[in-house]
């Protein structure tokens, strides 16, 4: 499996950007997805995962905020920011687990493929 994400870039605090990663390799629809971010000095933190089935779930930092939704026909996972403040600046990892149950989404060490990483910067 491979995951390409995409989507990074520069924003204005209260803006907004979508993430995108693709999945290649293997039936998408067999993997329930995720997205991590790490900011500097920092640990690597849970944002939106959804399963194969499409329940999602999401940190409480994001939470109505953030949407994370999949595309079949496109193998992709998007994450949908809106109201982005600097706390929100990251690296963002999208990560793929085959099968993962709803209450694994917010568990890092449940995944077993990751992307390359996306920087999203947001300007105050």
């Amino acid at each position: 499996v491979q995951l390409q994400a995409s989507g990074g870039g520069l924003v204005q605090a209260g803006g907004s950007l979508t993430l995108s990663c693709i999945l290649s390799g293997r039936p998408f629809s067999d993997y329930g997805m995720g997205w991590f971010r790490q900011a500097a000095g920092k640990e690597r933190e849970f944002v939106a995962g959804i399963t194969w089935s499409g329940s999602r779930s999401y940190s409480d930092s994001v939470k109505g905020r953030f949407t994370i939704s999949r595309d079949r026909a496109k193998s992709t996972v998007y994450l949908q920011m809106n109201s982005l403040d600097s706390g929100d600046t990251a690296v963002y990892y999208c990560a793929a687990k085959r099968g993962i149950i709803y209450s694994s989404l917010g568990v890092r060490s449940s995944y077993d493929c990751w992307g390359q990483g996306t920087q999203v910067t947001v300007s105050s």
